[in-house]
């Protein structure tokens, strides 16, 4: 039986999923220290990438082509675009992920990848640039387990950037591009890496905080990275 593989940028954020396997321990792999182990019934990998895309990438490659999952699953905070009305706390779903800032700055302002031509995975046919869709099954099987739980999960696209918007300004002008619910800087180059070999992908996050003028005080990580270990660790339970 193949394998999940769950990552995270950092080893917080998967910290109740490691202490909840079975026969659990640390290998290292891909200059990383993984935790494998068991979790109803299912072989289950974790592994913290760092934070960024290159970290995401370098890591989701080496995972996927040496262990060749069933799903791979992404998970973390995220900050919440204020227009979504998402609080923190909250669980959010990935429809997509998309590359928020990749792209061309023109006179006429802000266009994507397509602008430049060059599709950053082609497969089937379909050429995907900017945006990377997530799997069918794996949000419904999400959104059924919700429901039955009593629990709200806001689904939408994600967006993934390389500066955090610290502003209100900008989270505004990111959601105006995208339409996203929600950004952090990994989830893309994941999905992307994902889309390229084939293999299932599902994102969940945590709202740590809000898009706006930047106060940490108003921030709740461990609240966040909690309740989305808490949600996958039931839907593995139940694959």
């Amino acid at each position: 039986m193949k394998p999940v593989i769950v990552t995270a940028a950092t080893q917080g954020e998967l910290a109740l999923l490691a202490a909840g396997l079975e026969n659990g321990g640390r290998i290292s792999f891909g200059r990383r220290e993984i935790y494998e182990g068991v979790l109803g019934g299912r072989r289950v990998l974790l592994a913290a990438t760092g934070i960024g895309k290159v970290n995401a990438a370098s890591a989701t490659t080496a995972l996927l082509e040496h262990f060749g999952p069933e799903i791979l699953i992404n998970t973390g905070c995220a900050g919440s675009y204020g227009e979504s009305g998402i609080g923190v706390g909250e669980l959010v779903l990935a429809t997509a992920e998309a590359f928020g800032d990749e792209g061309v700055e023109a006179p006429d302002g802000w266009h994507s990848l397509e602008l430049i031509g060059i599709p950053a995975v082609s497969r089937n046919g379909e050429a995907y640039f900017n945006r990377f869709p997530m799997t069918g099954w794996a949000l419904h099987k999400a959104e059924h387990l919700a429901r039955a739980a009593g629990l709200t999960l806001h689904k939408g696209d994600f967006v993934t950037v390389s500066t955090v918007s610290g502003t209100a300004g900008r989270g505004a002008e990111l959601f105006r591009r995208w339409g996203g619910i929600c950004e952090n800087m990994e989830g893309a180059a994941t999905a992307q890496v994902a889309l390229l070999y084939g293999v299932d992908c599902m994102e969940i996050r945590g709202i740590s905080n809000i898009v706006e003028d930047r106060d940490l005080s108003r921030w709740d990580i461990p609240l966040a990275v909690e309740r989305a270990q808490k949600f996958i660790q039931k839907f593995i339970e139940t694959l």
